[in-house]
């Protein structure tokens, strides 16, 4: 099973900091793919309109064996229409917004519905990266790749989550992403609009 890194034009892009990526193809030159991986962080934001990907997004779904959603690429693939009824986690920060896409949140790091497995936050795509090894090629190899990266993790800090965070270290990274997560909620009230979903009150 090929790795496919594919962007809306090739053969180059970059993200949000300069890096250069390289693409193998074009959305509209892409197979169709065993694996979808819609990944999140704040690119996401500029694609929750985006006709083009959107539609990608809901045709590569369709006959994909798993749709693999790490972070904020849940809000993306809420957007498609594709999370109505389903059960999905995405990062904290952003976890209040599920329900604009209809989607029914769980507070865990890694959320398994049918073949779709979401991944909360940046590191709880490690987890979700070996349930999705598991559900490809069996336990015993997502035992091994997690044994070849020596993946045992003990955080220095128990301040990986909300509930854990200290009060003055929550607020602060509130607020250092409060711009960006009231953009995400304007664009989940639009998604909810499209979707026909009404969510009233303020966010969830």
């Amino acid at each position: 099973m090929p790795n496919i890194v594919l962007d809306r034009k090739a053969p180059s892009t970059h993200d949000l900091k300069g890096l250069r990526l390289t693409p193998d193809a074009a959305l509209s030159d892409a197979p169709h793919l065993d694996v979808l991986h819609v990944p999140g962080g704040f690119g996401q934001e500029a694609l929750m309109e985006d006709a083009e990907v959107l539609a990608w997004i809901r045709q590569q779904a369709a006959a994909a064996r798993n749709v693999f959603s790490v972070c904020t690429g849940a809000l993306l693939c809420g957007a498609t229409g594709l999370l109505k009824g389903r059960r999905a986690t995405t990062h904290w920060a952003s976890f209040h917004l599920l329900p604009y896409f209809g989607a029914i949140p769980v507070n865990e790091r890694v959320v398994v519905d049918g073949n779709w497995i979401f991944a909360a936050g940046v590191t709880a795509g490690i987890d979700g990266a070996l349930r999705l090894a598991a559900e490809l090629r069996g336990d015993d190899a997502a035992r091994t790749i997690q044994l070849y990266m020596a993946y045992a993790p003990e955080p220095p800090f128990d301040s990986g989550t909300p509930e854990t965070a200290p009060a003055a270290i929550l607020a602060h990274a509130r607020q250092s992403i409060a711009g960006i997560t009231a953009q995400r909620e304007a664009s989940a009230r639009r998604a909810a609009g499209h979707l026909g979903i009404k969510v009233s009150g303020p966010a969830p």
